[in-house]
This record gives C-alpha cells, structure tokens and sequence, in this order.
C-alpha cells in the first residue's frame, strides 16, 4: 500500500471516529455537572438552599453548631436517614427527618428548638419541623445517591450557647428516664460532646 493509500484510508477511519467522538464530548459537557439534589449550608448567613438539577428550589434559615460545637466545613455525600433518629448525646432528644452527612454524626434534622437562623445547635444543622419534612421527602424521592451537602463559610462571629428544647418536647412529649435513653444507644454515642 503506498503512502497516499495509507493516508487517504486513515481519513476514512477519522470520518469514523470524529462524530463519535463529538456526540461523546457534547454528551459529557450538557450533561449536569453536579448532584441532582445539591443542599449549600452558608455559615456566615445562617442558610440553607436546595436546588434541583441545578434550579433553586427552597432557601430556609438553619441553626449550624454554636461556640465549641462548629458544623464542619465541607464537601459530603447523604448516606444515611432516619425518620425519627434519637440523640445519644443529648439525652434521648428526637431528631426528626434526619439527614446524615458525616460519619462523625453530623446531620440535618428538623428542630423546634428556639434561635432558629443563630449558631444554636450542638453541631447538627437544624431546620423548622416543616422546612426538614419538605427536605426528607425531596431527598427520599430522588435518591441519597444523587444528593450532595456543601457547609461553607466561617462560624459567625460572637459566643453563640447551644439552645435545647424544653425537656416536654425534647422526644415529642415524652420523658425518658435513664435506663430509656440508654436503649437508644447508637453508632454515633458521644461524638459531640464539647471539646474543651
């Protein structure tokens, strides 16, 4: 084959492959480039936006970590929810529509607890009862695969106190005494307790 045959049928063979390799990269670049359901904790605002396929869907104030119980900044996956999860380090205290981001026990959960839009949380970010419901619900039909949690900025300046509901709505009107609260003993036992 002389030298004008070989290039004139690897030309052929480009013909070939060049669509191929246009529809592939077009495919790459109009496809989302991030999760479908992306949940952004602004610290310095005390925020939280949901978008959905990268269309904002809700904007709800939260409750982040207070002085000494600093949410983490970061980039994490969902892998784990529970409909009602129950404190072990904060004596048997409910956490409705909870939403875990970190292995450490870190979550999104609903709250009545008073200071909602103020660093008032023991670490978790809290979100009204209704706020969490709506977030569960969203999470829960699209899938936790395609759902990523960005907390951001630094914790607003100030000595923010932890606030805690009163003891009547702390598990949903129930009171548990301690052989109670040790039966919900779970994975996550202690992990936020104050650093001193």
């Amino acid at each position: 084959m002389s030298v004008k045959a070989t290039i004139r049928a690897g030309r052929s063979h480009m013909y070939w492959i060049l669509p191929g390799l246009v529809v592939a990269v077009l495919t790459m670049l109009s496809g989302p480039a991030f999760a479908a359901i992306l949940i952004k904790i602004d610290k310095p605002t005390q925020t939280m936006t949901v978008s959905v396929d990268g269309e904002t869907r809700y904007r709800w104030p939260v409750s982040t970590g207070a002085s000494g119980y600093s949410t983490p900044t970061g980039s994490y996956a969902a892998f784990r929810m529970e409909k009602m999860h129950y404190s072990q380090e904060w004596d048997g205290a409910g956490m409705p529509h909870s939403i875990f981001f970190t292995t450490r026990g870190h979550a999104i959960h609903g709250s009545n607890h008073p200071g909602m839009g103020t660093p008032r949380s023991h670490g978790c970010v809290r979100l009204s009862l209704r706020n969490a419901e709506t977030l569960y619900t969203l999470v829960d039909s699209h899938g936790m695969g395609g759902t990523k949690v960005v907390v951001a900025g630094a914790d607003p300046s100030g000595n923010w106190a932890a606030s805690s509901a009163p003891p009547a709505v702390r598990t949903q009107g129930q009171t548990f005494g301690a052989s109670q609260a040790r039966q919900r003993r779970g994975p996550f036992r202690g992990l936020f307790r104050r650093r001193r």
